[in-house]
């Protein structure tokens, strides 16, 4: 058996001014979400684990963005990039880095937010839909176009998270990469 894995390797700069880690949770899968996303028209909406596993490889490189009141998506405010992500326990995990140096009020907040106050919010495209009479819509295909970092009881689902890192002495990058978990036969 084999896992497959793209991968993006990231130079090792030591002290990077403009690299701050963090990680996140940027939705859960198979669960409904607790409000209406925005786009959704109003529905609740259930990513499938299907549709998150096919979808993984779109996250690699996509922005991380903000809106000023920490309250919902801003797409002209890319304040970092997301390296990695992976499927753990119904929850999709990201993590990457933020431009701290670029965007300072970002980690700010960050650091004077309450623990636990953040959250996140995906960016969609090319979205399908099982069924569009539905009261809770299920999507079971999806591109993933970039995530937000917002107040978590602003985001449509509600187990979302997100936290700087703290760095290892001495450690600055990793290599990130997005493992989409299947394995399969060797040849």
């Amino acid at each position: 058996m084999r896992l497959e894995a793209m991968a993006v390797t990231m130079p090792r700069v030591m002290g990077h001014p403009n690299r701050v880690p963090f990680e996140g949770v940027l939705t859960v899968v198979d669960a409904a979400s607790d409000r209406s996303p925005s786009g959704a028209r109003g529905h609740r909406v259930v990513l499938t684990h299907d549709a998150a596993m096919a979808a993984l490889p779109s996250l690699l490189g996509m922005a991380v963005d903000y809106r000023p009141g920490w309250d919902g998506h801003d797409a002209r405010r890319k304040c970092g990039i997301l390296t990695q992500a992976d499927i753990e326990a119904g929850k999709l995990c990201v993590s990457g880095y933020l431009f701290g140096r670029d965007f300072p009020e970002v980690e700010e907040q960050m650091h004077k937010g309450a623990p636990g106050s953040m959250g996140m919010s995906y960016e969609l495209a090319d979205a399908h839909v099982a069924d569009m009479r539905a009261s809770v819509w299920v999507l079971t295909r999806a591109t993933f176009t970039g995530a937000a970092i917002l107040l978590r009881d602003k985001a449509a689902y509600q187990h979302t998270s997100f936290r700087l890192k703290k760095a290892a002495p001495g450690a600055d990058l990793h290599a990130g990469s997005i493992f989409a978990g299947r394995p399969t036969a060797a040849t």
